[in-house]
């Protein structure tokens, strides 16, 4: 049976937001040791925890574009001072953009699999689960990157 909650607030747990065209949800957020489904879409969760973080999403969507000239697809510091820093892997007004926490990714890596036509690439994060993705490794490696940027960034003085 599936954990179905009104609102989710992102904490250190939380390692991806996947949009779900579901009736009676909108996001399957998967954390370290659990899963759930949230009613609220992955942006309207971005949005929320950004307000809780002390900012609105366009104030720190403004402030990385500012720091890394990134314009397109900004990765977002939901809470810088806990480095939780979250890439969206489309326009985050796309209904299909998932958000990757970069703090929980081991690595990116091509799939060779058989389902390498659907799902190009596969997300392995440091607790040992994978996540199939239908976004390119080229795309979704050029994200990381950007948000290792951005990591750098906040960090520098």
């Amino acid at each position: 049976m599936h954990v179905i909650l009104n609102n989710y607030q992102i904490n250190h747990d939380t390692m991806s937001l996947l949009p779900i065209a579901h009736i009676d949800y909108s996001t399957h957020v998967i954390e370290r040791t659990r899963e759930f489904f949230v009613k609220q879409t992955a942006l309207q969760i971005i949005q929320s925890s950004c307000i809780i973080g002390g900012s609105t999403f366009n104030g720190r969507r403004q402030a990385m574009f500012y720091m890394t000239g990134a314009k397109q697809k900004t990765p977002i510091p939901v809470f810088p001072n806990l480095n939780i820093i979250a890439f969206p892997t489309e326009s985050p007004n796309n209904f299909e953009c998932k958000w990757i926490f970069c703090n929980h990714v081991l690595k990116i890596k091509p799939n060779l699999g058989p389902t390498r036509t659907t799902h190009p690439s596969i997300i392995i994060f440091k607790n040992g689960q994978e996540i199939l993705m239908t976004e390119s490794y080229y795309l979704l490696q050029k994200q990381f990157e950007r948000t290792a940027r951005c990591i750098l960034q906040l960090s520098t003085p």
